[in-house]
């Protein structure tokens, strides 16, 4: 999907209240002068970062000029929070991303519209971590680990054979089943298909643009795409639904290291009955997750700031500190620190990978990257089901609803195949499950044609999407329905069971289900059935209302 623009927009408005007047200002201290330095920084070290701002603030450390610095900060995706900032949106006096890898873009981005870089010289790491193939222990060991050297080229050998698991006598494990996020959206997404274009070349490092537009790099990049169940927008989410859902929806996703070591200690202390997972170290190399610790360049941040966000630098990288963020699963930036457990194989990582590290490419590389992923990623069949009745004249509600669905179908690429059904009292198709590349323009014209009015079919409506969309829809490709109702079933002739009942006879091998996604929108509807259809398939159930449901088509858009 075309997912930058408009989910941008959304993100925007929804974090600039947030982060509103990064720059400097309020304290939670009376009296005394007082300097800010705010931060945005990769989810992935929350747990790591906010006790430690508690602590640094508590401390009431102080500036040469005698100011009280005061640290506040705020959890924001990687990719995210540098277009925010980028467009100055945000302004903080520190960004933290998961890795260095999109500094050169970010460099490149800013240098449009300025006579300097916004990232100078290179910045402290604060924490490390490999990114690493996740793979349950009986998969790993079944492609020769931790004797064999795994690679993306058994992942790619995995994804095109129609023999799945069978291939190496584990026939009832069924297809490989990959997960990696979106490039768009997450670190470890861009770092996935870099690594792709890396290993299709053969080389671990002076990727050019000439390697890109080698058969062979994009027949590799293709093969592993086309082992992906969905992406999605937050690496912990992959591993959340890796490790609730087991071998069974992934065998293997790309993550971190450190979300490898959190997950073996919850199975160790008892508190997950899951299969053991290991780290895979692909072969051809990897990246680290390097946490850079960046103090912006930008024209907002004071020579003050930078003074106090250097010395808060110094607070993270000492020694307490970086062993609280070992204990977490990290590896600590400062190499004088021996790794101890949890980083060892009790907990299904090896502190001596990985053993090749790949070279940062160029930003024109990285965006070139970027394109062919676009054209070699997994295409998605995709149902609309959309509620018109009456109930939705209310409220500007079928506004909201058709001007938001205009928007979704305009982010499709062009080989996803999209069908549109509408439902009140009847069911209609506005298209049928075609191309949308040909279509587009008639079905947005469609679509903002709905008029609302009739009862409210919902089961009927979901049971026959579902069921059409087994019939019809590409197993090879990602297969998904987004349901968006404001209110209660009450007309159909199927009831919820046997909507259920149809969904687990259908619904595919595991992870290569049909995810449906349902919008509860409006107080009205019945977000506990709207649950139950989505949960079991490995979709989810959103609410919204129509001042939100861009922001919810968006991150819905993160799985294709």
């Amino acid at each position: 999907m075309k997912t930058r623009g408009n989910s941008l927009l959304v993100l925007l408005s929804l974090i600039a209240v947030v982060i509103a007047g990064c720059g400097g200002g309020g304290s939670p201290f009376s009296g005394g002068k007082t300097v800010t330095v705010s931060m945005v920084y990769g989810s992935e070290k929350q747990e790591w970062l906010t006790p430690l701002i508690d602590q640094y603030n508590a401390a009431q450390h102080k500036t040469a000029a005698g100011s009280t610095i005061v640290v506040t900060a705020t959890a924001l995706g990687s990719i995210e929070a540098v277009d925010a900032i980028l467009s100055e949106q945000i302004k903080p006096t520190v960004w933290s991303p998961a890795s260095s890898l999109y500094l050169p873009v970010a460099n490149e981005r800013w240098r449009q519209n300025h006579s300097a870089d916004l990232v100078s010289g290179t910045p402290k790491d604060l924490v490390l971590s490999p990114v690493v193939i996740a793979m349950w222990k009986p998969m790993a060991e079944a492609l020769g680990w931790p004797n064999k050297p795994i690679g993306w080229a058994d992942i790619a050998q995995l994804a095109t054979s129609d023999k799945g698991w069978a291939a190496f006598n584990y026939p009832e494990w069924g297809s490989f089943k990959f997960g990696h996020t979106h490039p768009d959206y997450s670190n470890s997404g861009l770092v996935s298909i870099i690594a792709e274009a890396y290993a299709g070349a053969g080389k671990p490092r002076g990727l050019t643009l000439d390697d890109l537009q080698n058969a062979q790099v994009k027949d590799f990049m293709g093969a592993v795409e086309s082992s992906i169940i969905h992406y999605g927008t937050s690496t912990g989410f992959f591993g959340q639904r890796m490790f609730e859902r087991g071998p069974s929806y992934l065998s293997a996703a790309v993550l971190y290291e450190n979300l490898v070591v959190a997950q073996e200690a919850k199975r160790i202390a008892g508190t997950s009955q899951q299969t053991p997972v290991v780290a895979i170290y692909p072969k051809e190399g990897t990246f680290w997750s390097n946490h850079p610790y960046v103090i912006l360049d930008a024209p907002w941040v004071t020579d003050e700031q930078k003074a106090a966000a250097e010395d808060f630098a110094a607070f993270l990288l000492d020694k307490p500190q970086q062993q609280r963020a070992m204990e977490l699963g990290f590896r600590p930036a400062d190499p004088s620190i021996a790794l101890t457990a949890p980083l060892d194989a009790n907990h299904g990582v090896d502190p001596a990978q990985p053993k090749t590290v790949l070279e940062i490419p160029s930003a024109k590389v990285i965006e070139g990257v970027d394109q062919l992923w676009r054209e070699k990623k997994k295409p998605v069949d995709l149902v609309i089901v959309m509620d018109k009745s009456g109930s939705m004249a209310a409220n500007g509600k079928m506004n909201a609803a058709r001007n938001s669905l205009v928007q979704f179908i305009q982010q499709l690429d062009e080989a996803d195949r999209l069908r549109v059904i509408v439902f009140s009292s009847e069911l209609s198709d506005l298209t049928p499950l075609t191309p949308i590349g040909p279509k587009r323009d008639d079905v947005m014209r469609r679509v903002s044609g709905v008029i609302e009015g009739g009862e409210t079919r919902l089961y009927d409506a979901v049971q026959q999407a579902y069921t059409d969309l087994v019939k019809d829809g590409d197993p090879k490709h990602i297969r998904a329905v987004v349901v968006l109702t404001d209110g209660k079933d009450t007309q159909s002739t199927s009831t919820l069971p046997d909507v259920m009942q149809q969904i687990a006879a259908s619904g595919g091998e595991g992870g290569n289900a049909i995810k449906l996604f349902t919008i509860a929108f409006g107080g009205d509807a019945d977000k506990d059935v709207l649950k139950q259809l989505a949960e079991p398939t490995g979709g989810q159930q959103y609410n919204s209302d129509p001042s939100d449901i861009m922001k919810v088509y968006s991150e819905i858009a993160t799985f294709f």
